[in-house]
């Protein structure tokens, strides 16, 4: 009880600086009462149990289990299998996040409305389908390039400079409908469920291997996952267009 106290407190003090802002502006700038003060509240008090028990379930479950399964692979010695769990983590999270397949939902409904694809509820459903799952794929690519390259020792930095040069240059040729689905793709890839299980992928990889540092290897995976979406987004779009 106490450390989800703790936790809760944390919450709070976390949010301050956005109720800070929007009391600000509503009474300040707007000139106006906040709407409903008494459901304003009780959201921003359910916001701050639910932040506080994400968190003390990453710290209880999601970390732990991460590290612990990146360990046992490095140990067993078997990149086959390493590198399949890691395709079927960025998988199976990325299609379970919550922020793309909003997106996903979003750009469908957009997308019928401008006449890009057909009206129909079966249309826009194989849309964000399509969508959503050609992000998966490219985040369990990206992660396994990512868990690759810890296992090689690779520096990072020539794999990110030489990922946003194809990147540029796909976005000239993609249809300009696509350009700014593609960019928010990849930053919705990083999310809730993602994040968590990928950061502890990383960080028990590289603490399991000799020779690799953590604060080095360990992190980086996440940049590939925010990376690979956006070519295969784009590329996505122009195969639809054609």
């Amino acid at each position: 009880m106490k450390l989800l106290f703790e936790s809760f407190v944390s919450s709070l003090r976390d949010l301050a600086p956005i109720i800070a802002v929007i009391v600000f502006f509503q009474l300040v700038v707007l000139q106006q009462m906040l709407p409903d003060v008494a459901s304003v509240l009780g959201g921003i008090l359910m916001v701050a149990i639910g932040l506080s028990l994400f968190i003390r379930g990453l710290e209880m479950g999601l970390f732990p289990i991460g590290e612990s399964m990146a360990y046992a692979f490095a140990k067993k010695g078997s990149a086959f299998w390493l590198l399949a769990f890691a395709f079927c983590l960025g998988f199976g999270t990325t299609v379970a996040e919550p922020a793309l397949i909003a997106v996903a939902k979003e750009a469908s409904e957009v997308a019928a409305a401008g006449g890009a694809i057909a009206t129909s509820a079966e249309a826009k459903r194989a849309y964000a389908q399509g969508l959503r799952y050609t992000v998966a794929f490219s985040v369990g690519l990206a992660i396994v390039i990512g868990v690759w390259r810890i296992i090689k020792g690779w520096p990072i930095q020539y794999f990110i400079i030489g990922g946003y040069v194809l990147v540029i240059c796909l976005t000239f040729f993609a249809p300009a409908e696509i350009i700014g689905i593609a960019y928010d793709s990849g930053g919705v890839t990083t999310s809730t469920i993602t994040v968590p299980l990928v950061t502890a992928l990383g960080v028990g990889l590289a603490s399991s291997i000799k020779g690799r540092n953590p604060m080095v290897d360990g992190f980086g995976l996440i940049a590939f996952a925010s990376l690979t979406p956006m070519m295969f987004v784009m590329i996505y779009g122009m195969v639809l267009h054609s």
